[in-house]
């Protein structure tokens, strides 16, 4: 991969980034950070949301240009969800209102477990999307209270499950270059760094067809 693939990360305002964008740089990207969710998706070759915030700021924050990145995003555009990132794909939150990019078909609702947050380290489960594979990704750092629920149309779309305290959900989701995680791979040490930058790699893949 080259060092010269244009990333941004959609920043919702909520929270320290450092650590994402470390990761990214490593991985070999050049990045920049949007506020403006339209233009976050123009003049980028990937597209980061990142997993820090609570879902009604962000999909407030996401409102103004919603259209713009939903169809940037069946559109084909690279992106990686983390953590709140990957609960945008959702429709919607019960953690608060306001509408999600409608990637996943179903919404988000609280982990039905006694130890909430869910806050360490979760294995993988029916891994079955290969950058999380050949990243030989199977155990990753979580920080969260709530989670994804797919329709049944929706469950098509899970690449990896999770389990906490009886409560499964899915750890990562897929829809064409659109991939999710519930889970932080920043913060999953050397295997998550190495998602991180497979995904980058088949990013620069599709902008140099």
């Amino acid at each position: 991969m080259t060092d010269t693939l244009r990333v941004t990360v959609f920043d919702y305002g909520a929270g320290n980034l450092h650590s994402l964008v470390k990761a990214l740089e490593i991985g070999g990207a050049a990045v920049r950070i949007e506020t403006d969710p339209a233009a976050a998706v123009r003049d980028t070759e990937a597209l980061i949301l990142p997993g820090v915030g609570a879902f009604a700021p962000a999909a407030d924050r996401l409102a103004p240009g919603l259209a713009a990145m939903r169809a940037a995003l069946l559109g084909g555009l690279p992106t990686l969800g983390i953590c709140l990132g990957m609960q945008l794909l959702f429709d919607a939150s019960d953690e608060g209102p306001g509408a999600g990019l409608g990637i996943v078909p179903g919404r988000v609702s609280r982990l039905t477990a006694a130890r909430v947050p869910q806050i360490g380290w979760n294995r993988l489960d029916e891994v079955r999307d290969p950058l999380l594979a050949a990243a030989a990704l199977s155990v990753a750092y979580y920080a969260n209270s709530f989670v994804g629920r797919p329709t049944p149309e929706g469950v098509s779309y899970v690449t990896a499950w999770s389990e906490h305290d009886g409560d499964r959900f899915p750890a990562a989701v897929r829809r064409g270059n659109v991939i999710g995680t519930q889970f932080h791979p920043e913060k999953s040490s050397a295997p998550g760094v190495a998602f991180i930058r497979a995904f980058l790699t088949v990013a620069a893949a599709r902008s140099q067809v």
